[in-house]
């Protein structure tokens, strides 16, 4: 790997680290678990594992490049975008990305969680980051993913970068439902209020699930 290959994939690492670090001292500051994709009514058991498997593929994939290269001969992916201007860009985002999310993180404080369960959710955080998007982590997150795919270009890099995608659209919805039936219309207020990935509105959105 090239020294900006080697920075991006050492940020990611970092930001993997951060996450499960931060999702600790929130939990020992609040004294209470984090982890709630087993609990609640909805059934969380495939976001949860799109992201343990986007996660653990996004630290492992690299070395396996790395150590025995691509297995995926003559990879259109890695052809294409292989190039310094792309690197240059891809590290740019996962740099935003990663700090966005870890202060993202940071910021709920004792309303964090991982996964959404009735009966087990904090306030509604609504300011800092949280006043321009309602889930700035998961923005944060997908664009560590797709920095690190523009960085490192291949068909598995993309799948990955695809399972995050689709374990985060899918997680969203869920926690929607599960915000809405438990904190209801102060829930349905700030939805109407921020945009689910970026900005705010001045015109209601639906909310139903």
């Amino acid at each position: 790997m090239s020294g900006m290959e080697i920075a991006s994939y050492l940020m990611a690492v970092v930001y993997v680290i951060s996450f499960l670090a931060m999702s600790a001292i929130l939990a020992r500051e609040a004294g209470r678990p984090v982890w709630l994709f087993g609990k609640g009514l909805e059934k969380q058991a495939l976001p949860a594992t799109l992201f343990r498997l986007a996660f653990a593929g996004a630290v492992i994939w690299p070395i396996v490049l790395t150590l025995v290269g691509n297995p995926i001969k003559a990879d259109p992916l890695q052809r294409a975008l292989d190039g310094p201007w792309v690197d240059v860009l891809g590290h740019l985002l996962v740099v935003v990305g990663a700090c966005l999310a870890i202060l993202s993180q940071r910021y709920m404080g004792a309303s964090w969680r991982i996964g959404a369960a009735e009966g087990e959710l904090g306030p509604i955080v609504d300011s800092g980051p949280f006043a321009i998007s309602r889930n700035p982590v998961f923005v944060g997150q997908a664009l560590v993913f797709v920095g690190l795919f523009l960085v490192l270009p291949s068909l598995i890099q993309g799948a990955l970068t695809l399972v995050l995608l689709v374990a985060i659209i899918l997680q969203v919805r869920i926690e929607e439902r599960v915000l809405q039936r438990t904190l209801g219309q102060p829930y349905r207020d700030y939805q109407q209020r921020v945009r689910r990935w970026l900005g705010t509105r001045t015109t209601p959105e639906s909310t139903t699930p």
